[in-house]
């Protein structure tokens, strides 16, 4: 699932590429992607809008449109978000929904799982409309040493559950969490309540850089190469991963084979020598 850089990517592909654009009309062929409401609410809520701006909200992408409302896009396992020159374009498979612009582009939402969203909702309704987002902790690279205290001390529950619980923390995933921990030399299934101020200060740094980091080279694409930008090119970041997806080679600090667990599902990379 694309994480906080990720999206972050989108975002800012959409705030240079779409926003000040009108949407003239709006092609819905996947109920599923339009779940939350439907097909008809999306396009009532979005023809003739302007998008104004594009913000984020952990991995939710939200655009906001020229009458106060947002259009939120969730990616979630394999959604993308892509821009087509004109409406001629060639279509991919499993495009669920369509946005033909004023300027005679057209904004795409492709989604081979289905798991994504798309929906528009009022932001001064977010309990109602959209909870997900209305719940989701405070942004990583917006919390200080002292918030993330106030976050991970008081819970007696591993590490990796804390970065990865979007309540706790919002926009952190697998691939993060792994990179975080190791830079900073925790192990995943380290206490909340275990961590040192020390401990937490390096977890705080490497949360930092990393995400900053990924951001800076456009995320990650992996092996799959389900996550692209807007122009439906991958990421850099996985050139620098430390230890995700890293099963069996060296550590790049220490030189020990990176370890892979299973954990609540998915994988986990980790170093048993230099996490502690």
């Amino acid at each position: 699932m694309p994480e906080l850089p990720e999206v972050e990517t989108v975002r800012r592909d959409l705030e240079a590429l779409v926003v000040g654009a009108r949407v003239e009309r709006v092609v819905v062929t996947g109920a599923r992607t339009v779940r939350r409401t439907s097909a008809e609410a999306v396009r009532a809520g979005l023809e003739g809008r302007a998008l104004v701006a594009a913000g984020r909200r952990g991995k939710y992408l939200c655009v906001t449109l020229d009458d106060g409302r947002w259009l939120v896009v969730h990616l979630r396992m394999s959604g993308q978000l892509l821009v087509a020159d004109a409406p001629s374009a060639p279509l991919l498979a499993h495009t669920h929904v369509r946005l033909a612009l004023d300027d005679g582009r057209e904004l795409r939402f492709v989604d081979p799982r289905t798991f994504g969203e798309v929906v528009v909702v009022d932001p001064a309704r977010l309990d109602d409309e959209a909870p997900g987002i209305a719940s989701l902790g405070p942004e990583p690279l917006d919390i200080d040493v002292a918030g993330l205290t106030r976050v991970l001390r008081p819970r007696r529950r591993q590490l990796k559950a804390l970065l990865t619980d979007q309540h706790v923390i919002a926009g952190i995933g697998n691939i993060y969490a792994d990179e975080i921990a190791h830079a900073a030399g925790v192990r995943f299934d380290r206490l909340g309540a275990s961590l040192t101020r020390p401990e937490l200060a390096r977890l705080h740094a490497s949360m930092q850089s990393i995400l900053t980091a990924a951001i800076g080279a456009r995320g990650s694409t992996l092996s799959d190469a389900q996550y692209v930008d807007l122009g439906g090119l991958g990421g850099g970041y996985q050139e620098h991963h430390a230890v995700y997806d890293r099963e069996g080679q060296p550590c790049l600090r220490c030189g020990r084979p990176v370890l892979r667990v299973a954990w609540s599902g998915r994988s986990t990379f980790f170093c048993r020598r230099c996490q502690r």
